[in-house]
């Protein structure tokens, strides 16, 4: 079977042979109808074999002897590390139009919007690279997204993160001046009934992308604790009611919330048993400490119940932590494993972010029914036609974006210095927006399992602020570029102990 690598290389060789990308995905997918699903295997194969799948003999040729070539140069050079910053990486080509959506499989539509990534800390450390300030929320939100809204596939994430520098940069145009605020004064207005989701501090007006469904390779349950799957053999288990927040660790002591939702509170038993049926390894904790609000029809009044199973004040704890969000009908349970070091004030900051991500969990659950989404987008009012047949903020834009923003300072700009060829500075932008990703899924990663996600939301636009590049205040600084220090980055990052 084809791995990625293998999948990119073959739209790379069909997309330099001025294949679109639309076609170039057409043709891997006949391929692999007919068995021939790696380059190793097209190289190998009859050449009338290659043509009859392709249906365009001239193209399968070429295509052919590239497999060959490349398989002779692949035994003439030593095996790179992939993780070398000097190892050779697949260029990932551009889209140079919109992509039809209606033709392609989730799947094959998630695998032409790759990104570049490079995890090599010495690397990262030493690279500065020259941008402006846009592509830089774009990576941010982008890699915000992945731990944020797991469940969104990446298509969903380029989207809703472009829609945020997108709603970003009208501010910033309208508080210079350089642009008009709207009629309605302040920002945009989504409409009433609108979908939101939450991004970079922002509401984004979203539309579902019904039925889209993508497998990822190596997928991961939403809910990162162990024990919540089907044992092999076992019947799939019915649709959870419960929806868990981000485990939360400090100290070695664990919390984890889950909420759901209950029209009568004599439904609260059953599903609290339900939950520790579903999870058994919830009962191993320490403390599983539990609220529950109800109201009925428009009656002002509200139901209250808790129970801090030895969590001293826990369960009144909850119960102020959902009256502040004015939750009703719902009952949250907050498990702990003690680990055996008092937490002081800190215990109430970890019970709050986790009683609130599980509320968040379900809130976004039950709007968004677990559907991938589209981020709307308001200004354009000549949508392109697709399938969609709505504005959106079109995923491989946002990409495009990124693969040519992030430029080195030797990328010949400067007096005296050789300029670099197209294909050359393309390499290295590549490379360089790999660096930049890398430095920020590293910086996100040391503060996920401390921070929740609504924090982690929260805080990441003060790392971009305190990261971005150094402009000209006002609008001549407006699309101007400057240096970033991706070291700068890393020195975010939490420390240990």
């Amino acid at each position: 079977m084809a791995g990625q690598g293998d999948l990119q290389e073959l739209l790379r060789m069909l997309t330099a042979r001025k294949v679109p990308m639309m076609a170039a995905m057409s043709h891997v997918k006949a391929l692999q109808s007919s068995n021939l699903r790696s380059i190793e295997q097209i190289a190998a194969a009859p050449l009338d074999s290659v043509k009859s799948a392709m249906s365009d003999a001239k193209l399968a040729k070429s295509l052919h002897a590239a497999c060959k070539s490349y398989g002779k140069k692949a035994t003439k050079r030593p095996a790179a590390d992939s993780t070398s910053p000097n190892a050779k990486r697949s260029r990932l080509e551009p889209h140079k139009r919109d992509l039809d959506y209606s033709s392609m499989t989730p799947d094959e539509l998630e695998l032409s919007l790759s990104l570049p990534l490079v995890e090599d800390e010495d690397a990262i450390q030493a690279t500065t690279v020259v941008t402006n300030r846009a592509p830089l929320v774009l990576a941010f939100a982008v890699e915000l997204l992945r731990l944020t809204m797991p469940e969104q596939p990446p298509s969903s994430r380029l989207s809703l993160a472009q829609a945020v520098v997108s709603a970003n940069s009208r501010a910033k145009a309208v508080s210079l001046g350089i642009d008009k605020a709207p009629v309605t004064g302040g920002e945009e207005q989504i409409p009433e009934g609108q979908p939101t989701v939450r991004v970079l501090g922002r509401d984004i007006p979203v539309l579902k992308r019904s039925g889209y469904a993508w497998s990822p390779e190596g997928a991961k349950s939403q809910e990162s604790e162990p024990g919540t799957g089907s044992a092999p053999g076992e019947a799939p288990r019915r649709q959870n009611t419960w929806r868990a927040g981000q485990r939360l660790t400090s100290k070695s002591s664990i919390f984890i919330a889950h909420a759901a939702s209950l029209t009568s509170s004599s439904q609260r038993t059953g599903l609290v048993t339900q939950l520790m049926a579903e999870k058994p390894h919830l009962e191993t904790a320490t403390h599983n400490a539990w609220a529950a609000r109800t109201s009925y029809g428009n009656s002002p009044l509200v139901q209250e119940a808790s129970f801090d199973d030895g969590e001293s004040g826990c369960g009144a704890f909850i119960l102020g932590v959902m009256r502040e969000a004015d939750v009703k009908n719902t009952v949250v349970v907050l498990t702990r494993w003690y680990g055996g070091v008092m937490l002081g004030p800190d215990r109430w900051r970890l019970m709050r972010e986790c009683v609130n991500e599980a509320l968040l969990s379900q809130r976004r659950t039950s709007t968004l029914s677990g559907e991938a989404v589209w981020a709307l987008d308001p200004q354009d009012d000549k949508p392109a036609t697709s399938t969609v047949g709505m504005a959106i903020h079109r995923p491989e834009g946002a990409r495009n974006y990124l693969l040519r923003s992030f430029a080195s300072e030797e990328d010949g700009s400067g007096a005296g210095k050789k300029a670099m060829t197209a294909a050359a500075s393309n390499d290295d932008r590549q490379e360089k927006l790999g660096r930049v990703l890398g430095a920020i899924r590293l910086l996100y990663a040391s503060w996920n399992g401390v921070l929740g996600r609504e924090e982690l939301d929260r805080r990441a636009w003060s790392w971009y602020v305190a990261t971005r590049p150094d402009v000209e205040a006002g609008p001549s600084g407006w699309g101007a570029k400057g240096r970033l220090r991706l070291s700068k980055i890393l020195e975010l990052r939490r420390k240990e102990g």
